[in-house]
Order: structure tokens, then sequence, then C-alpha cells
């Protein structure tokens, strides 16, 4: 990928990351309470989403992507799960919706903003920090950011069944065993 094209993705993802997350701050808690979703389903699909990706990331030969797959990068995996994934979209509808009111929201926006900013210069500096790590390292470190976010992906499916199962084991009936 070109630097120029590897800008756009960057910019690309940011905006939709920055979108996305606005939007969850803003009607978080609306919609999971109109959808009737739960904190912990929430992150059970993320983490599986999360696996997807961390599976293709494994999978990749290194080959080149062409326009439409490069805005498909820009939005799976680098905006959403990476830079805004379900535990950052959790936190900021739970922070969001606390009892700070409007300088509440005003501290979630900022936080979103150094969050997102950070992570900006992460990308834009990531060719760098390959440069030094060269051909031999462009293999590999890829590969073990795969496993990384795969430990990711398994850690938020785990967080969430943690959380639903004292829902889960409320529901069942064990006849007196307990």
């Amino acid at each position: 990928m070109s630097g120029s094209e590897r800008q756009k993705v960057i910019n690309t993802s940011m905006k939709i990351a920055f979108i996305v997350l606005a939007f969850f701050a803003l009607t978080g808690q609306l919609i999971f309470s109109i959808f009737n979703i739960t904190v912990p389903a929430f992150q059970i699909a993320g983490g599986i989403l999360l696996i997807s990706v961390a599976t293709g990331m494994l999978n990749t030969k290194g080959e080149s992507y062409s326009p439409e797959e490069l805005e498909n990068i820009a939005v799976v995996p680098l905006a959403f799960p990476l830079s805004c994934g379900p535990g950052t979209i959790t936190t900021v509808i739970l922070l969001a919706s606390g009892p700070e009111g409007v300088a509440g929201i005003i501290a979630v926006f900022a936080g979103i903003i150094v969050a997102l900013a950070i992570s900006y210069i992460g990308m834009l500096y990531g060719p760098t920090v390959f440069a030094y790590i060269g051909e031999e390292g462009l293999r590999v470190v890829p590969k073990l950011l795969a496993v990384i976010v795969l430990a990711i992906a398994i850690q938020f499916i785990i967080n969430g069944i943690s959380a639903a199962m004292p829902q889960l084991l409320g529901s069942i009936d064990l006849g007196g065993l307990v």
C-alpha cells in the first residue's frame, strides 16, 4: 500500500471510529434498550467478530489491495473493532450515561478525541517501526499481532459469558441440586 493510500485508510478509519463512538455516546443506551441488547451480548458479538479479523490476519500472504478493499480495511478491522471495539463502545455508553450530565458528555468526547489521536499517531508511524524490524520482522510481527487480537477476542467472549452467567444460571431450575 502506498503512503497516500495508507494515509487515506488511516484518515477514513479515524473518522469512522469517531462517528461510531460519538453515536454510541449519544444514543447507545437507548439502542441497547430498544433492542434489548445487554453489555455481555455485545462483548460476545465483538469477540466473535475479532476472531474473524484475527483469522484473516493469520491467513494473509501480503497481497496488494484494490481501492474498494482499502476502504473495507478502513472500516473493518481498523475502525471497528480495533479502534472502537465492543469494550470501547461499552465504556463510552456507560460513561456517557453517568450522572455528570453535560460535563460528563464533554469529558467522554475529550477522551474519545485523545484515544483516537493516539491511535492515529500509532498508525501513522507504524511504517517507521516496520522499517527498523526488517523483512523478516514484517513477516513475523503481523502474525504475533494476530495472536494478540485473537487473545483479545477470546477475552471479550469470556468477559461476556462471565457477566451473563448469573442471569443464565438464575433461569435454570436445578431441581434442588444446589
